[in-house]
């Protein structure tokens, strides 16, 4: 039994943060769910890394640079392209888990991380233009996002809630899924493709890493650095704790009589940023049940390799409410830290996005050029 397989039999899936045409094509993304993986994550700067990095898209490019189509929709045919293909590999994976796994999530545009309706209307397009039960759309948990969640879920869309970072913004995810949800089970899928409310399905997609690197800065010189490389696990376990409790009594056992499942937790920006800390630090002591934890390529060969194998997610549940506790107590607020995290997280995935744009017009334009004679 491999460490993936060894984390499933704990009740956590592995997703693969990464796509790129050639990694499905080549049949490298089923050798990964031969060894367990099951379920892809993308976002706009793995699509321009994909895009920008490699001739795997010329041949497509070529072809709709003679077809004259404006750049988003140039970027779109790409970009579903891959998602397609991605989510038909993961189908027996679908199936087979019954709607738990096997999913791929495909990002909104992120310049309508302020715009509710805008991102309403763009994930139920995109969700139904793929028209695979196994997709999610990913929404950033914005103010404009939450509403936008209850509205996805409550019209039968997959939806992976993603820039998660603090408590407050995850209790706020999961009252607009639990929102979403009871309207779903009153008035069923609204949407073409869209599902009924027991095959449904969300996660939570909590960041990690990023809440260490910024919080370790403001730690330094405090008197508290013993507290570095703490937050971040401490954080998600608190939440993971909370997911226990909102996903228990009346309200809840209503929506699971019904077929309802759960909202997982799913752990994001789970490669560690800081070289001084053990490179699978962020997968080891995040193991649990009923969690998901999407790993780009290094640090699941790391993880494979070495990594430790163990439910932590429960351990010292209590001593990393005392790290909030002692980090408040430096005048370090973490909740202001989380919400600068955010609008950042929302920017991060903007800049890529423009820059595939503008690289994605050059290769049209070079493509639109006549051979040399």
């Amino acid at each position: 039994m491999n460490n993936i397989q060894a984390l499933n039999q704990l009740g956590q899936s592995v997703w693969f943060d990464y796509i790129r045409r050639s990694f499905i094509t080549s049949g490298k993304l089923q050798s990964w769910i031969d060894k367990g993986v099951s379920g892809v994550t993308s976002n706009p700067a793995i699509f321009e890394k994909a895009i920008s990095g490699s001739d795997d898209y010329d041949r497509d490019l070529k072809r709709l640079a003679r077809a004259n189509l404006p750049l988003a929709e140039v970027y779109e045919t790409l970009a579903l392209e891959d998602i397609a293909l991605a989510a038909d590999t993961l189908r027996s994976v679908y199936d087979g888990s019954h709607g738990r796994d096997g999913y791929v999530s495909l990002e909104v545009n992120p310049l309508l991380a302020g715009d509710t309706d805008g991102t309403v209307d763009e994930a139920k397009r995109l969700f139904s233009t793929l028209g695979r039960s196994n997709v999610m759309i990913k929404v950033p948990a914005t103010a404009a996002g939450i509403p936008a969640i209850a509205e996805l879920i409550g019209s039968g869309v997959n939806v992976n809630v993603t820039l998660i970072f603090s408590l407050a913004n995850y209790e706020q995810v999961t009252g607009a899924y639990l929102s979403g949800l009871e309207r779903l089970s009153q008035k069923g899928p609204t949407v073409t493709g869209g599902h009924p409310v027991d095959r449904v399905a969300s996660v939570a997609s909590f960041f990690v890493s990023r809440v260490d690197s910024a919080v370790d800065k403001a730690l330094a010189g405090s008197g508290a650095e013993e507290l570095a490389g703490r937050i971040a696990i401490s954080n998600s376990k608190v939440v993971y704790r909370r997911f226990g409790q909102i996903f228990s009594g009346a309200r809840w056992e209503a929506l699971a009589a019904k077929g309802a499942g759960v909202q997982r937790v799913l752990w994001a920006s789970t490669s560690t940023k800081n070289p001084d800390y053990p490179d699978t630090l962020y997968v080891d002591e995040l193991i649990g049940p009923h969690t998901v934890n999407t790993i780009p390529p290094a640090t699941l060969d790391a993880f494979m390799d070495h990594g430790k194998v163990a439910e932590t997610l429960m351990r010292g549940v209590d001593e990393a409410h005392r790290n909030l506790e002692r980090l408040a107590a430096q005048g370090i607020d973490l909740e202001r830290i989380t919400d600068i995290l955010q609008v950042e997280g929302v920017a991060a995935f903007a800049k890529p996005f423009e820059k595939l744009m503008q690289r994605i017009a050059v290769k049209l334009q070079a493509f639109q050029q006549p051979p040399p004679q």
